[in-house]
């Protein structure tokens, strides 16, 4: 069993998957995916419900039952524990047992194709920890940004890589000029990164610049743990930090960072050659950008 693990989200809650390898397929948490349908915060009640179903479901000779599988799981206490688990079939049956449009968004969820544009960007960046490619990436440059931002949208995006052309803004605020922009890039990479505060400083300008059309956010985020593994020996644990979180500290930051400061260095990690670590902070990345 290969030890990648996935995280996926719906209305906020994690709902964590295993790949398997040898049968080429992803298992998933049942006890996530009952704590979502009955919109459950405790884990004993949790394990009581799914208890009581699977009893029930054996004994109406359900195939749910027989197809769940244990694998371990990593708990809140950081230990492994076996948990039961349901591959993408297993998980569609399980929720046709759950009445309510609730069950029927849930599946509409879990169906939704992973064609997408975010969905194959999203696989490249799985891709790109163990590919040849991320030890060429230039470390705290622009061109290392297009670097990366080239790799997760080539094919997808016909401006992969390159910067834009064109004004851009967000929630009423604009970012750098695109006339201004290959001067404000080279003022940018020019700036230092030998220390934490100079680090995040680099970041926050990056941002403000946000140099392509689209894919700003998931490419940079990656452009920065890369800065933090070479200068710092570190790198984020983005599960720490809340999407609401992080999108108002972002906000903040152009003005006073002290606050996005505060949310990285709480979520710092020394696994910065951790395989699992890697790929959660691709969910997590990923799931910011969600609307």
């Amino acid at each position: 069993m290969s030890a990648k693990i996935s995280i996926r989200f719906f209305n906020d809650r994690e709902v964590r998957a295993l790949w398997d390898e040898q049968n080429a397929k992803w298992w998933f948490s049942v006890l996530d995916i009952i704590a979502v349908l009955t919109d459950q915060n405790n884990y004993t009640k949790t394990r009581n419900y799914w208890k009581y179903l699977k009893a029930k479901l054996k004994k109406e000779g359900s195939q749910v039952v027989s197809a769940t599988n244990q694998l371990k799981l990593t708990a809140a206490d950081g230990k492994q524990y076996k948990s039961d688990m349901l591959d993408y079939k297993g998980i569609i049956a399980l929720g046709k047992n759950f009445p309510g449009t609730k069950a029927n968004r849930f599946i509409d969820w879990f169906t939704y194709s992973d064609e997408s544009i975010d969905g194959k960007s999203k696989t490249k960046a799985y891709a790109l920890f163990e590919s040849s490619f991320i030890n060429s990436i230039e470390i705290g440059t622009s061109k290392g940004l297009q670097q990366i931002h080239a790799y997760l949208f080539g094919g997808l995006y016909d401006f992969a890589g390159q910067i834009r052309q064109k004004n851009i803004s967000k929630g009423g605020f604009h970012f750098a000029a695109s006339r201004f922009l290959g001067d404000t890039l080279k003022q940018i990479e020019a700036m230092p990164e030998t220390t934490f505060d100079e680090i995040v400083a680099k970041y926050v300008e990056m941002n403000i610049a946000h140099p392509f059309m689209e894919g700003n956010g998931r490419s940079a985020r990656i452009w920065l743990d890369l800065i933090l593994k070479k200068r710092l020996k570190k790198c984020v644990d983005w599960s720490k930090i809340g999407k609401k979180d992080y999108m108002k500290a972002m906000v903040k930051s152009s003005a006073n960072s002290s606050t996005l400061k505060k949310r990285l260095r709480n979520a710092f990690t020394g696994k910065i050659k951790s395989r699992e670590m890697f790929m959660k902070g691709i969910d997590y990345s990923y799931y910011y950008e969600e609307n």
